[in-house]
């Protein structure tokens, strides 16, 4: 296959920042999808109708000229959210989803939530008014060994959450594990999952083996190899309940090459190639579209795309950086070959 179009797809889960960092950053993900949920958790994190509108549009003047792209917004739930945030939320046409932090899973994520029953008169509201919740799925238990704590969260809370509000609409976001494959595959058509390039391509060696490669490390972080199987077959096996979302999560380099790294994979600036890559692996090119581009849309109640993108078979070597001043980003696989690209 030398050329593959699909319909244009859209990012169900990325971090853009704000300030400089997003306006060197977005380009790259208006330039591929017409859509995006965007995360909340910037410092503080975006609590509000207002703050989210504010957001919204600041990136919207990031987005190069002449580049059709709308950001999807969402809440950062805390157990101080009050019941008529969420109604002001449901009554927006830019708020699409609430999200939800354990506090301390990842960056940002001091304000969430340390007792998820605390929130539970929350949950009853979204539910009621059918008003996704996003959810990071990993518990923080510090005995809790890192590599467990997706499985952990999902045997425990999640379940317990689907079983109280069974008719609540629910992203796992990025799931890593193939606990959390079949829980999603065995819910309801509420239920569903993103899945990041990164999980779907490697596993905990990349990250550990031969050195620390700080620029592998994500939250929740990539696990073993029977785990990345579990994820490639429901990415690639057509199931509707599984669909794109990069969690590019930009950090400056120096931030990311320190004694104590940020977590966060920047994905961005290839996202759509490095899928095609993951998919072609298994010979499975032809379910491509419906990943990236229909089963979200639908997920989410909104009109398929029209427009389309076309990946053409040509290598190209992904820069070393992005960026410039104190504001260089490292990107996935920098310095590094890929045998898909974007046709300009």
């Amino acid at each position: 296959m030398k050329t593959l179009t699909i319909t244009r797809p859209d990012d169900f889960h990325i971090h853009v920042r704000n300030g400089a960092i997003l306006k060197t950053v977005l380009p790259h993900t208006a330039k591929q999808f017409a859509r995006a949920i965007i995360m909340p958790n910037l410092k503080p994190p975006v609590t509000t109708v207002p703050q989210a509108l504010a957001y919204r549009k600041e990136i919207l003047q990031a987005v190069p000229t002449g580049i059709d792209f709308t950001p999807l917004m969402t809440l950062y739930l805390t157990t101080s959210t009050p019941v008529s945030e969420i109604k002001k939320a449901a009554a927006s046409e830019h708020i699409y989803a609430f999200k939800l932090y354990p506090a301390g899973a990842t960056t940002n994520s001091d304000s969430g939530v340390a007792d998820i029953k605390a929130i539970y008169h929350l949950l009853a509201e979204l539910e009621s008014l059918a008003i996704p919740l996003l959810i990071h799925g990993e518990v923080t238990d510090q005995n809790c060994d890192i590599f467990d704590r997706e499985r952990v969260f999902v045997e425990s809370s999640l379940t317990q959450i689907t079983q109280n509000f069974p008719d609540l609409r629910i992203v796992l976001e990025h799931v890593t594990t193939s606990e959390a494959v079949q829980f999603v595959k065995s819910s309801g058509s509420n239920i569903a999952a993103t899945i990041t390039p990164q999980h779907l391509l490697y596993n905990r060696n990349a990250l550990l083996a031969g050195g620390i490669r700080p620029h592998y490390y994500c939250l929740p972080i990539i696990k073993r190899e029977h785990h990345r199987l579990a994820l490639l077959e429901a990415a690639t096996s057509g199931n509707p309940k599984f669909f794109l979302g990069t969690d590019s999560a930009p950090h400056i380099t120096s931030l990311k090459e320190t004694a104590c790294g940020c977590a966060g994979c920047f994905s961005a600036h290839a996202a759509l190639e490095l899928y095609a890559t993951a998919f072609e692996a298994v010979d499975a090119l032809d379910k491509l579209e419906g990943f990236a581009s229909f089963f979200g849309a639908d997920f989410y109640r909104l009109p398929r795309n029209i427009g389309t993108v076309t990946l053409e078979k040509s290598a190209w070597t992904i820069p070393s950086k992005y960026g410039e001043h104190e504001n260089i980003i490292t990107p996935l696989k920098a310095d590094e070959d890929l045998y898909w690209k974007i046709q300009s």
